[in-house]
């Protein structure tokens, strides 16, 4: 997968497309889903989508109580487990239980994450940085322990979610974890979703040998719990609110809704345009163009290289194997 890759198939679809448009015409009767973070924000709306067009949905959740509230409402097969992405004893737990209980998994969808949290430590020792932690290595422990799954599915998919914040940098190859400088919460949000996107360009290659295929998404600009850890002050300052507290006209010009924010997810996983395309970077219902640094919204759509970077995702991967074999 290289920048070349990334061109626009016309879909059809743009970012006004809902996921149930997506799915319209499509029936996943027999299809077996894993949604993480699937009883909140645009991944609550994913799983209803899977839901309601016929897909059982498997929904890792922290809090019980708060998915069986959020999930009530869905009709469907849905169903939950236990599971906690910081933690990969409880990580390799669910996916043990998994391979236990389901026959394959079609579509597994990475959608969980934390956005500029405070600084913590998580892992073995309290080393690992959060969110590379959380949205990063708790993904890919889950994935590889789902992997058994997958090799059993007739053309099984994975997506992971990154984000337009991939374009605030590489990966921090000398300080992942923000052990040598002072940690920035922006940065290492940044961090977490370049390694998002560089984990689907290395899963693609090796789901190949079972015709998988592993695609990375921008979903979109929207309001959900995912900004908790910003205070009112700071959503104004990045122009996401106006001094009211409101949404500003930033927000409501760019920003989706929940249903909106789900759809480049579910076209991912679905889309008949995407085979022969493995690991491309994905918005607005299409492949992402290359960003063009000319652009004044260059900010905020298109895809950078180093994501679209072959060498960068194998040590990226390598790097996450050996994190993985030490946890």
């Amino acid at each position: 997968m290289a920048l070349a890759d990334q061109v626009p198939t016309h879909s059809g679809f743009d970012r006004h497309s809902t996921g149930a448009e997506v799915l319209a015409d499509h029936d996943l009767s027999g299809v077996i889903a894993v949604v993480t973070g699937g009883y909140s924000g645009i991944g609550l709306e994913t799983t209803r989508a899977l839901a309601a067009k016929g897909a059982r949905v498997i929904v890792p959740v922290r809090s019980p109580e708060k998915a069986a509230a959020s999930l009530a409402e869905i009709e469907g097969t849905v169903q939950t487990a236990p599971r906690d992405l910081a933690d990969l004893g409880s990580v390799r737990s669910f996916t043990a239980s998994m391979v236990d209980e389901l026959p394959h998994l079609d579509l597994l969808i990475n959608n969980a994450g934390i956005m500029a949290c405070p600084a913590a430590r998580v892992g073995p020792g309290r080393v690992g940085e959060s969110q590379f932690g959380s949205n990063h290595m708790g993904h890919f422990a889950l994935t590889l322990g789902l992997m058994p799954l997958l090799e059993q599915a007739e053309r099984p998919r994975v997506v992971a979610l990154s984000s337009a914040a991939h374009k605030m940098g590489d990966i921090r190859w000398d300080d992942v974890h923000f052990k040598a400088s002072p940690y920035d919460k922006w940065q290492a949000y940044g961090q977490a979703k370049t390694a998002n996107a560089l984990f689907a360009n290395a899963l693609s290659r090796r789901m190949q040998p079972f015709g998988g295929l592993a695609f990375s998404v921008h979903p979109g600009g929207i309001f959900t719990p995912l900004q908790r850890h910003l205070s009112q002050e700071e959503q104004i300052a990045l122009g996401w609110l106006d001094e009211d507290g409101g949404p500003s006209e930033l927000a409501k010009q760019g920003f989706k809704s929940p249903e909106q924010g789900c759809s480049t997810t579910l076209w991912a996983a679905t889309s008949p345009l995407l085979d022969g395309k493995p690991g491309v970077y994905c918005e607005d219902g299409d492949i992402a163009t290359p960003t063009d640094p000319a652009s004044p919204m260059a900010r905020y759509y298109g895809v950078d290289p180093h994501v679209c970077s072959d060498e960068g995702a194998e040590r990226l991967w390598a790097m996450s194997e050996q994190m993985l074999a030490e946890a």
